[in-house]
C-alpha cells in the first residue's frame, strides 16, 4: 500500500485491442443516439456551402459510393478501370474535418454522469457528419477518411471507426487545408502549452477550429473526500490522498484555470471553444458549434456558450 499522497507505478498496460472492439460495438448505439440529437436540431440548421466559387481545377480524385454520378469525369476514367471525379478548388478547401479523442482518458464517466465522455464526443461527431451531409458539405476524419460528399456520411465515419485500428492519440492535421473547418471533441486534459503545440501547425495554415471540450461534472467539481485513491488512466500512476477534500481548491484552480487559457487562445485565432458535460444535452454543443462554424468571424455567439457551468 502506497503512503498517504505517494504516487505509484503503473499497475498495468491498457488493453488497447479490448477497447477497439468495445468501441466498435458501441458505435451502432451511438450512430442511433447521434441520428436522434441531429433530428432535435435539423430545423435550425442550414448549410454553408456556397455556389460560382473556386471553379478551378485542383485535383482528379476516386469516385466514392454515394456521391452524385454527374460529378463522375468519365473522360479520366476512361484511361483505367476507376471511377474518378474533378474536384473543384474550392470544394478541396472547404471540407469540414471531423475527430473524436479516442484516449484512455475518455472513458471516465462518474456517478453524477450519464455517459462516458468518449461516447458523448463520438455522438457529437457523429451528429456533426449527419447534419453536415445533410447540407451537402464534405466531411472527413484526420486520418481515417479521405474528403467525401454523401448523404449517408455519419453512417460512413462509423464503419470506418468500428473497423479501424487503434490510432494514435492525437491526430496527424497536415491533410487540412486553407479554408477548411475542424471539429475536435475530447477532454483537452493536457497542458495548454500541449494542446497548443499539437494545434500551432493547423493555425498556421489558415483552417478554422472548433474545439469542444467534453467534460465529466465530477472532474470539474472534484466531489471527493477522506482517502481516496486516484489513477491516470493515461499511464496507470497512482495517488492515494489521505484527505482528498483538501485538494479541491486547488484542483479546481489548475481545472479551469487550464479551460480559459485554451479558450482565450482559441479566441485569439478567431477559432470556438465550447464545453459540454456529460449530464448535460449533446444538442447544446451541436447548436453552439455550428452558431460558430456559421458566423461570419471565427467566433460566434456559441463559442464562449459553454465555457463554465
Amino acid at each position: 500500500m502506497a503512503r498517504l499522497g505517494e504516487a505509484t507505478s503503473p499497475a498495468a498496460t491498457p488493453d488497447v485491442v479490448a477497447r477497439a472492439r468495445a468501441r466498435a460495438a458501441l458505435v451502432p448505439d451511438l450512430l442511433v443516439e447521434a441520428r436522434r440529437v441531429a433530428n432535435n436540431v435539423i430545423a435550425g440548421w442550414h448549410g454553408r456551402r456556397q455556389r460560382g466559387i473556386g471553379e478551378n481545377f485542383w485535383q482528379f480524385r476516386p469516385y466514392v459510393d454515394g456521391e452524385a454520378v454527374a460529378r463522375i469525369d468519365w473522360r479520366r476514367s476512361a484511361r483505367d478501370e476507376h471511377l474518378y471525379v474533378r474536384d473543384r478548388e474550392w470544394e478541396a478547401a472547404h471540407t469540414v474535418w471531423l475527430w473524436a479523442d479516442k484516449s484512455a482518458s475518455m472513458l471516465y464517466k462518474s456517478a453524477h454522469a450519464d455517459v462516458s465522455k468518449e461516447s458523448r464526443a463520438l455522438v457529437l461527431i457523429f451528429a456533426l457528419a449527419e447534419l453536415l451531409s445533410r447540407s451537402g458539405e464534405r466531411i472527413a476524419w484526420p486520418g481515417l477518411t479521405d474528403p467525401f460528399s454523401a448523404r449517408n456520411g455519419a453512417e460512413r465515419l462509423a464503419q470506418h471507426l468500428a473497423h479501424a485500428p487503434e490510432q494514435a492519440d492525437k491526430p496527424d492535421l497536415t491533410p487540412v487545408r486553407r479554408f477548411s473547418d475542424v471539429v475536435l471533441a475530447g477532454d483537452f486534459l493536457d497542458t495548454p502549452d500541449e494542446t497548443m503545440r499539437w494545434l500551432d501547425a493547423l493555425a498556421r495554415t489558415g483552417a478554422r477550429a472548433h474545439l469542444i471540450e467534453i467534460a465529466d461534472p465530477a472532474e470539474e467539481n472534484f466531489p471527493y473526500s477522506g482517502r481516496t485513491e486516484f489513477r491516470d488512466p493515461e499511464t496507470g500512476e497512482k495517488l492515494t490522498a489521505g484527505r482528498a477534500e483538501t485538494l479541491a481548491d486547488d484542483y479546481r484552480q489548475l481545472y479551469l484555470a487550464r479551460r480559459e487559457t485554451l479558450s482565450r487562445w482559441c479566441k485569439k485565432l478567431g477559432w470556438s471553444y465550447t464545453v459540454n458535460h456529460t449530464d448535460r444535452l449533446a444538442s447544446e454543443a451541436l447548436i453552439a458549434v455550428h452558431l460558430a462554424m456559421t458566423a461570419e468571424t471565427g467566433v460566434g455567439t456559441g463559442a464562449q456558450a459553454g465555457v463554465g457551468r
